[in-house]
C-alpha cells in the first residue's frame, strides 16, 4: 500500500486544516509514494520505537506527537532529533504524525480518554469558528435534485447529527450568451428568462475543492454561477477538549482512583477537594490549561488534563476540582485511536501498536 493512502485515510478523519498553526503534522519524512507492508503506531517517536519499527519491517511510523516540532535548521548526530531522522533516512523508514488535528475532532484525543472513564453524551468543549462556509449556486428546475445530491456527496449538507441540510427557493434567472458562448439553454445574442432553483448548504471549508468539483461536473450550464461566504457559526465537529456526564455520579476520591487504573499513574497532582459527587466532566488530553474557564463556565465538577502550572490551580477556586494527570497518560490512547481509523479503512493493512512505553516523566 502506498504512503499516500495511508496519509489520505488519516486525512479524512483529521485534515491538516484543523491543526493548530504551530503544528507539524503530517508526512515529515519519506516519500509519499513508497509502498509499504505494515506501520507501527506510537505516541512519541524514540530510538527504541525506531529500532521496533526496524525490527518488525514496518515502512512508516505514525506518531501522534511530531518527530520534528521545533524550528529545525541543521539534521546532525548528536542531538535525539537528529540522531532519529537520520537512522529513519538510513533505513527507509517514513515516519509522519497526526497530532493538534487529532486532538481537535469530536471523536479525537479527548474523546477516546473520556471515553475510558465512562463519559456519556460527550461533546466538543469549546467548538472552533471559521471552519464552515456556505453555497449559493442557482441551477435550473430540472437538474436541481442531481447537482443537489452530487455536492451532498462530496460533504456539504451537515449540520450536527443531519445531513442532506439546504434551503431551496424558485425564482427567475436571466443571462444573455455573448460571443464565444455556447448557451444550453436559451439563443447566444438573446436575452433568456430561466425558472430556476436557488439552493443554498453548508459545507467545512476543507471539502471545499470537492464540492465545487461535484458542482461544475453535474450542473448543466457552460458558466455556473455561485457564490460562497464565510460563516463565523461554531463548528460542533471541530475544537478542544470535550465534556460530558458519568452515568452513575462518583465522589472525587473515587474518580481519581478510577483515573489512576485507567492510565496507570501513581500520582495524580489536583486542587482542593470539594467533598461533592462528580457528575459533569470536563477533559483535554495534552496540555490543557488554556481551557480551564471554559470548563468552568459550563459547570463542570472536575477538569482533567495535563501540564498544569503552579498558579493554574489556584484558578480552581473551590468552583471545579483540576485534575493533571499528566501529559502521556492523557494521551497514550490516541495509538488505539490512529490504529482504529487505518483497521477500518484498511482492514486487511498490518497495523501494529507499539508495546513501548515512550513517557519521558517517571515516578519514585
Amino acid at each position: 500500500m502506498k504512503i499516500a493512502e495511508i496519509l489520505q485515510a488519516l486525512e479524512e478523519t483529521a485534515p491538516l486544516k484543523w491543526q493548530e498553526e504551530y503544528d507539524n503534522s503530517g508526512l515529515i519524512i519519506g516519500d509519499p509514494e513508497k509502498e509499504v507492508q505494515r506501520t507501527l503506531v506510537c505516541v512519541d517517536v524514540t530510538p527504541e520505537v525506531l529500532a521496533e519499527a526496524i525490527d518488525k519491517r514496518c515502512g512508516l511510523i505514525i506518531s501522534h506527537h511530531p518527530v520534528i516540532f521545533r524550528g529545525l535548521k541543521k539534521i546532525m548526530p548528536g542531538n535525539t532529533v537528529g540522531d532519529l531522522v537520520i537512522q529513519a533516512l538510513k533505513n527507509d523508514i517514513a515516519i509522519c504524525s497526526v497530532h493538534t488535528n487529532l486532538d481537535n475532532i469530536d471523536r479525537g484525543v479527548s474523546w477516546i480518554l473520556g471515553q475510558k472513564i465512562g463519559l456519556t453524551d460527550s461533546r466538543i468543549l469549546v467548538p472552533r469558528k471559521g471552519l464552515l462556509r456556505k453555497l449559493v449556486t442557482f441551477c435550473p428546475l430540472e437538474y436541481a435534485g442531481k447537482v443537489r445530491e452530487a455536492i451532498f456527496e462530496a460533504g456539504a449538507g451537515v449540520i450536527g447529527n443531519y445531513d442532506s441540510c439546504s434551503y431551496q427557493l424558485e425564482g427567475e434567472g436571466t443571462f444573455r450568451g455573448m460571443e464565444g458562448s455556447h448557451p444550453f439553454i436559451g439563443e447566444k445574442g438573446k436575452l433568456h428568462v430561466e425558472k430556476e432553483l436557488r439552493l443554498e448548504t453548508i459545507f467545512p471549508v476543507h471539502r471545499e475543492r470537492e464540492i465545487i468539483h461535484a458542482l461544475l461536473s453535474t450542473h448543466p450550464y457552460e458558466e455556473v454561477a455561485y457564490d460562497i461566504y464565510p460563516l463565523d457559526n461554531e463548528y460542533k465537529k471541530v475544537g478542544s477538549g470535550v465534556i460530558g456526564e458519568l452515568a452513575d455520579p462518583l465522589p472525587e476520591r473515587e474518580l481519581m482512583a478510577v483515573l489512576k487504573t485507567v492510565t496507570g499513574s501513581p500520582v495524580i497532582r489536583h486542587s482542593g477537594f470539594l467533598e461533592r459527587k462528580v457528575k459533569k466532566v470536563a477533559v483535554c488530553g495534552g496540555s490543557g490549561s488554556f481551557l480551564i474557564s471554559d470548563a468552568m463556565a459550563q459547570q463542570a465538577d472536575v477538569y482533567i488534563t495535563a501540564d498544569l502550572k503552579y498558579h493554574d490551580f489556584f484558578e480552581a477556586n473551590r468552583r471545579i476540582l483540576l485534575m493533571d494527570i499528566g501529559h502521556y497518560e492523557s494521551e497514550q490512547f490516541t495509538k488505539e485511536l490512529i490504529a482504529s481509523i487505518l483497521v477500518k479503512k484498511f482492514p486487511t493493512f498490518a497495523v501494529l501498536i507499539t508495546q513501548l512505553n515512550t513517557n519521558a516523566v517517571q515516578y519514585h
